[in-house]
């Protein structure tokens, strides 16, 4: 046994796992901890490597796969969609954009809600089972809600989400409604959200399923797992990921850290952490210095991550520094153009899922990353997310954006003189079998 329990990533306090309980008294966040030495690393990816070959149930699952290192639950308390078991794309137009000779897209916008959040929400709602909680609650700009209120679903348990009015992607808001979450949209950003369902699940007795809640960190860190599998456990040199409340790259390291001290890898990737210019809390820390300072009113188009007080920044912090890994801003051209060019290379994902390769090319303009390193880019949400800022992009219809690789659509008559005129005025090669010109 690897006695799990809850501590204080401050003052070490620990705190039994059977009790709801989201921060030490101290007011610091909290994180599973495990006793891992003595732990064997040929058995325990043995196992991992063994499950894989699962076709349904919770072997299948690309969280409860790893469960030694998620959570350890009876199968009946586990509620899942198989979630995870998303691909690992070759960049193609992406690697040639960023730079990036080796650069791989993990495409987390493939899980059943479509975003990564899936992977912390099933380990979230199955300790909430766990604990005995009936209802469940979340702030968010969007992914989270979705992922909740369909896992709740699943679970039987009612959900109740907070959203900033007016400011969540319709794409999100939709799921949220139609998986049966009720929905609360309040005058505020996503921080005065945040704030609010913490005061209620308190109040309430409702269960809080954000990113401060440690089992959801854990879920995430599957998505480290599974890379690492399917790379047949070769060892990228960075990580590089998009960072709104921090949730997602401190799930990482903390994957990473435990892989290292089992002996899994013997190797320590870089991670380099992405923030939008608009919503950079972060940044500003990793470049100031001092103490952390929210911003009070975040803003970007890539609506996942404007967030500016993430919950999760101290364990985020941690990570960077542990892995020697770097913090980058990306305005909001620089998103928009790399979205272009990840939706052109057939792989499509929202905008905050883009500050990835954005993050990468102006990296490797720094000198910061090689062309020649080996890397891997998370893309956390699907294209479908946010379909508004795909069409608004390549119509020239987004405020302050200059579509440079727009794909606008064409209106013209219904005839076939028409298409052929349209099809004249682009390269053009003989199909080799019938001589005509085609696209």
């Amino acid at each position: 046994m690897m006695n799990p329990r809850l501590a204080c990533i401050k003052c070490k306090m620990e705190y039994p796992m059977d009790r709801i309980r989201y921060r030490c008294d101290c007011g610091a966040l909290l994180e599973l901890r495990r006793d891992l030495d003595g732990v064997s690393p040929g058995a325990l990816v043995e196992k991992w490597e063994r499950r894989w070959k699962a076709k349904r149930g919770v072997d299948a699952s690309g969280v409860w796969r790893y469960r030694e290192l998620v959570l350890e639950l009876p199968e009946d308390q586990i509620v899942t969609k198989e979630e995870g078991n998303t691909r690992l794309y070759p960049g193609g137009k992406a690697a040639k954009f960023a730079g990036i000779e080796n650069f791989l897209l993990k495409h987390e916008g493939e899980n059943p809600t479509g975003s990564f959040k899936d992977r912390g929400m099933t380990c979230g709602i199955s300790a909430a089972k766990m604990l005995g909680a009936r209802s469940v609650a979340c702030a968010s700009t969007g992914n989270t809600s979705a992922s909740m209120a369909a896992y709740a679903a699943t679970a039987g348990m009612d959900s109740l989400i907070f959203i900033p009015e007016g400011k969540i992607a319709y794409g999100k808001l939709a799921q949220a409604l139609a998986y049966g979450g009720r929905t609360l949209q309040i005058d505020g950003n996503f921080d005065t959200a945040m704030e609010l369902v913490q005061q209620i699940c308190d109040r309430l007795d409702i269960y809080l399923l954000n990113s401060i809640n440690p089992f959801r960190i854990e879920g995430q860190k599957a998505i480290c797992f599974e890379i690492l599998q399917q790379l047949e456990w070769k060892i990228p040199d960075w990580f590089v990921i998009p960072g709104g409340n921090l949730g997602n790259n401190s799930a990482l390291s903390k994957a990473l850290m435990e892989l290292h001290q089992i002996g899994v890898i013997s190797k320590i990737p870089r991670i380099a952490v992405i923030q939008a210019e608009g919503a950079n809390p972060l940044y500003r820390l990793w470049t100031e210095g001092g103490r952390f300072k929210a911003m009070e009113n975040p803003d970007t188009i890539a609506t996942a991550i404007k967030i500016g007080n993430p919950v999760s920044w101290e364990k985020s912090m941690r990570g960077i520094k542990w892995s020697k890994g770097v913090v980058e801003q990306v305005s909001e051209q620089e998103i928009m153009d790399a979205k272009a060019v990840v939706d052109a290379a057939g792989i499509g994902a929202e905008p905050a899922s883009c500050c990835s390769v954005a993050g990468a090319k102006k990296l490797v303009a720094k000198g910061v990353i090689s062309k020649d390193d080996f890397v891997v880019g998370i893309l956390t949400g699907s294209i479908l997310k946010d379909p508004d800022a795909v069409i608004g992009y390549h119509t020239g219809k987004l405020p302050g954006i200059k579509s440079n690789f727009a794909n606008a659509p064409l209106k013209i008559k219904a005839d076939v003189e028409s298409v052929r005129k349209i099809l004249s005025l682009r390269d053009a090669k003989p199909h080799p079998e019938k001589g005509v010109r085609i696209l």
